[in-house]
């Protein structure tokens, strides 16, 4: 095995492209960059919002800048639709500016692994909404969302 397998590994069935998608979260939530930047290929390419990344450095660099930005984030994933090596995701994170500005931004994500379960391909589309601290629903601490804490859909969202 590729000492830089990332299981599970495609094609995908419905319970393993869930079992991927949760680790996806768990890996953001971490707001660890080099980490994160691992589940990548190293020439990785993604389109977010408006930039174009290539590359392990540079999706380093992007998450770096992202957790410094958007502070005590928390995301929650969840499974759109999955075929072969691709997989769709929903998701929504919530996130406060330098400011104390509230925001719950909502996107959809299309990936593509290689063979060995890294992500070669993630194109986002998100918008942030801005919300009042009061209507905060991501309320667990800082890191992996506990198991029993409600996904999108139980949400409403």
């Amino acid at each position: 095995m590729n000492p830089e397998s990332r299981p599970p590994l495609p094609p995908f069935d419905r319970e393993s492209a869930i079992l991927k998608v949760r680790l996806a979260e768990d890996g953001w939530n971490s707001r660890d960059p080099d980490k994160v930047a691992l589940a990548y290929t190293a020439d990785t390419r993604w389109r977010n919002r408006v930039e174009f990344i290539h590359g392990r450095a540079e999706v380093r660099a992007f998450l770096a800048r992202k957790w410094a930005r958007e502070l005590d984030y928390r995301l929650i994933k969840e499974l759109w639709a999955f075929e072969g090596e691709r997989i769709a995701v929903r998701y929504a994170y919530e996130w406060h500016d330098d400011a104390g500005n509230w925001f719950r931004s909502y996107g959809n994500e299309n990936w593509r692994f290689d063979a060995h379960g890294l992500m070669a391909e993630r194109h986002a589309c998100l918008n942030d909404l801005p919300i009042r601290e009061d209507e905060r629903l991501f309320h667990w601490p800082l890191g992996r969302r506990p198991d029993d804490h409600p996904g999108l859909s139980s949400l409403g969202l």
